[in-house]
């Protein structure tokens, strides 16, 4: 196995250094594009391939941006839906951050003629 595959395959989200402290108290919003999501398909195996746009602002966690590059590339060895992984990336964040607000847009590349977009707003919730 490749060095970057056992990173990925060992990685855990949960360890705490992969939340830093915010050190502001004012309101601000991190915006973060991940455009190479690839996760397998439940039904067929065939790879489903996403855009991951994370918009939060943080409350008194931030989250490393290498520890969600690997996190999102967990994904890649797993079979799961658009819906459960777009919602699972907002469940993960959202509790492990505690955002003031986080929005997760899951923007899935057509195939079969479909294009799904999924959008998980925390003040809709």
């Amino acid at each position: 196995m490749k060095y970057g595959e056992r990173e990925i395959k060992e990685f855990d989200i949960n360890k705490e250094e992969n939340f830093w402290p915010n050190a502001h108290e004012k309101n601000y919003i991190i915006d973060i594009e991940l455009p190479e999501f690839m996760a397998k398909c439940p039904r067929s195996g065939y790879p489903d391939f996403a855009t991951i746009k994370i918009q939060y602002t943080p409350n008194k966690k931030v989250i490393e941006l290498k520890a969600l590059k690997i996190y999102i590339n967990t994904f890649m060895f797993r079979e799961v839906s658009h819906e459960n992984s777009a919602n699972e990336i907002f469940d993960t964040l959202y509790s492990k951050l505690e955002p003031k607000w986080l929005k997760v847009i899951a923007d899935f590349k057509p195939r079969g003629n479909v294009h799904t977009v999924i959008e998980i707003d925390s003040a809709k919730m």
